[in-house]
């Protein structure tokens, strides 16, 4: 089964930085990568940033300036490097694989949006 797997977050004061990494086991998605999402306990999930079809990228305004998605073409990786953390920052994040791509391991291929069970970050004032 595609099963994202999330890492990387952690406790930090605000200003400090964190980076997430997102892969998928076994299967390989020829560099597709990711889509970053997150959520707060009782709130809706939301979008922070992901790749376009050309390769370009997208931030939610709130974390615009701040964060930057990367990939990582070696380890088919996705990266969410999170620079001058806030308090409002603080939730789950989730990486979410792209609906367009194929996930392939041993011949077969899988297509769909698999999300990982995510990874939390905390940021205290």
């Amino acid at each position: 089964q595609v099963q994202p797997v999330e890492s990387g977050g952690g406790s930090v004061q605000a200003g400090g930085s964190l980076r997430l990494s997102c892969t998928v086991p076994v299967f390989t998605s020829n560099n597709c990568g990711m889509d970053w999402y997150r959520q707060v306990a009782g709130a809706q999930r939301e979008w922070v940033s992901f790749f376009n079809a050309d390769g370009s990228t997208t931030y939610a305004d709130s974390v615009k300036g701040r964060f930057t998605i990367s990939k990582d073409e070696t380890k088919d990786t996705t990266y969410l490097q999170m620079n001058n953390l806030k308090p409002e920052d603080t939730a789950l994040y989730f990486c979410k694989t792209k609906s367009t791509c194929n996930y392939c391991h041993t011949g077969l291929c899988y297509r769909g949006t698999y999300w990982g069970q995510g990874t939390q970050v905390t940021v205290s004032s």
